[in-house]
């Protein structure tokens, strides 16, 4: 039995967004049965016919074993074994979730959350089964990336750490990590570097679009090849600790966002879909602006893969 037909488990996917839709496709793309369950059935079909252009047979679940569902409701079915959340960054709505889930599904099943800021214990916290919650953070569109932040704190049971970890190796075309711990990483980090793209911003040092061409054309250019710490050992360790010692006091501590940014958000600026975020976009430009980012995406999931994480070519093939 080769890849293409091995059995592959059914997923259930929560949520109302393009991340989630995006998750359906990588799931689909892998040989899993998908069911999604979303408040906007419509939105989904849009999205995932924009991305696939096989919609109707998509709808229809022409793919004998490999199809996929859409329900505007929770009626799904009680044998599902791994259930994934993609939801709002609030504790109320993320725990009102698993307590559906929990309520309709066996205790067996894995509860794979969604949570950048929110620890995994306070996601547990009351849970019928605790042991069976974990952390996953994705990142959209999730077909071409290979990132899968996985967090999982002492009490989380291993052997379904191992499992889902493992898919995401395996068939999802990831290339995964796990946290042990309560919150993930990969926020922190970007997190970080917005605060200094606001500080610098909001002092005057730069420009929305000089912040932009800095992270673009430096570490935009080399993070898909090597990341920062291993970039580091590329170019030298010494010369950034030279550079840090006397850079480190002086960058942002902010504690909140910008006074420019909270304007922002009270006008409603939330970016392309609404017409103006940091830039100011047209009628139509939106639209522009995602075929665009999917074409990207496939071409640089296929460069990133000609240099994996631990790169072992040898010189002489280069």
């Amino acid at each position: 039995m080769n890849d293409a037909e091995e059995y592959r488990e059914p997923i259930l996917v929560l949520g109302s967004n393009k991340l989630a839709y995006s998750l359906v496709i990588s799931l689909r793309n892998a040989g899993h049965p998908v069911m999604l369950s979303t408040r906007k059935a419509r939105d989904a079909w849009k999205y995932i016919g924009f991305h696939k252009g096989d919609l109707r047979q998509w709808e229809a679940g022409q793919f004998g074993n490999f199809n996929v569902k859409v329900i505007e409701n929770f009626s799904f079915h009680p044998t599902i074994r791994l259930a994934i959340v993609i939801a709002e960054e609030n504790l109320t709505v993320k725990k009102n979730i698993i307590k559906i889930l929990e309520s309709r599904l066996s205790p067996d099943t894995l509860i794979a959350v969604n949570s950048e800021a929110i620890p995994l214990e306070l996601l547990r916290k009351d849970a019928a089964a605790a042991r069976r919650i974990l952390v996953a953070n994705w990142v959209e569109p999730v077909d071409t990336t290979f990132f899968l932040e996985i967090i999982a704190n002492r009490d989380t049971d291993e052997a379904l750490v191992k499992h889902f970890e493992g898919l995401g190796r395996k068939y999802w075309g990831k290339d995964p990590y796990v946290i042990g711990g309560e919150t993930g990483i990969r926020m922190k980090l970007m997190a970080a570097l917005i605060r200094e793209a606001f500080y610098l911003v909001k002092n005057g040092y730069a420009t929305i679009a000089d912040v932009d061409r800095a992270c673009r054309n430096d570490a935009g250019y080399y993070l898909p090849f090597a990341g920062n710490l291993r970039y580091m050992d590329l170019m030298g360790t010494n010369a950034y600790g030279m550079v840090m010692k006397d850079l480190n006091p002086e960058l942002a501590t902010d504690k909140l966002p910008p006074d420019f940014f909270l304007s922002m958000m009270q006008r409603g600026e939330t970016g392309m879909t609404g017409g103006k975020g940091f830039y100011s976009y047209r009628a139509g430009e939106s639209e522009n602006w995602e075929i665009l980012l999917k074409k990207f995406s496939h071409q640089v999931h296929e460069l990133i893969g000609e240099y994996p994480f631990n790169y072992k070519k040898e010189t002489a093939d280069i």
